[in-house]
């Protein structure tokens, strides 16, 4: 059975959490994730880079110097591609319909062994419920130092939801956790529900907050009672 470290925001261990065996079983061929991780690149992509070929280009038709008599190579006009400004020749075109489609099975299978990867891994934190009073960059820091895994690219994961008491509805839950990610270098924040595969083969570990650890589990096949 794994375990997962409990740390609260001063990097001291308060416990740990049981992760049972059978939620650890879960594989996907290496191909597959691969085919995943490339197809969210595709798609994010806004395929809108666009060059004008020699027909699109407004230059004089007339032709650069005379044909014969002077000992050049004959040339058409100003709009060939071997003149400064001329047309662009195989150049980068929009691209349409070009979205990557994902097989949800497969993408499931992918998320789920890339985070068994990192349990097995020891690369998964459990970061003990704690409200943040006030944005504190200097705490978040202190408690990546704490757990030695300070220099290296991290995602924190909270529940999804929205803050109504103290805040404005629709402001995202843990507002100050995340204001006080924003100035460390290779630290992100996500939620559980928006969580893609790409972010977790990207990060090296993984911090989840103990609100949002039932929600976590539950893509391994976790029952949430």
């Amino acid at each position: 059975m794994a375990t997962l470290k409990k740390y609260d925001l001063t990097g001291k261990e308060t416990g740990s959490v049981q992760v049972n065996d059978a939620l650890l079983e879960i594989k996907a061929h290496p191909q597959s994730v691969k085919d995943y991780l490339v197809a969210i690149r595709n798609n994010a992509r806004q395929w809108s880079a666009s060059t004008k070929t020699r027909a699109e280009i407004n230059r004089t038709g007339k032709k650069p110097h005379p044909q014969k008599g002077g000992g050049r190579s004959r040339q058409g006009d100003l709009a060939a591609p071997q003149y400064k400004g001329g047309g662009i020749v195989f150049g980068p075109r929009p691209k349409f319909d070009i979205h990557t489609r994902i097989n949800k099975k497969e993408r499931r299978a992918a998320v789920a062994a890339l985070i068994v990867e990192k349990i097995k891994a020891n690369r998964i934190h459990v970061l003990q419920k704690e409200t943040m009073k006030a944005p504190k960059t200097k705490e978040m820091a202190t408690f990546f130092h704490k757990i030695e895994i300070g220099p290296q690219r991290i995602l924190v994961l909270g529940e999804s939801g929205s803050e109504v008491k103290g805040e404005k509805a629709g402001k995202p839950i843990h507002l100050n956790l995340i204001k006080s990610l924003r100035n460390i270098p290779k630290k992100d924040y996500a939620v559980v529900s928006q969580l893609n595969g790409y972010a977790l083969a990207r990060c090296q570990h993984l911090v989840v907050l103990e609100t949002a650890l039932d929600q976590f589990l539950s893509i391994l096949g976790a029952s949430n009672e």
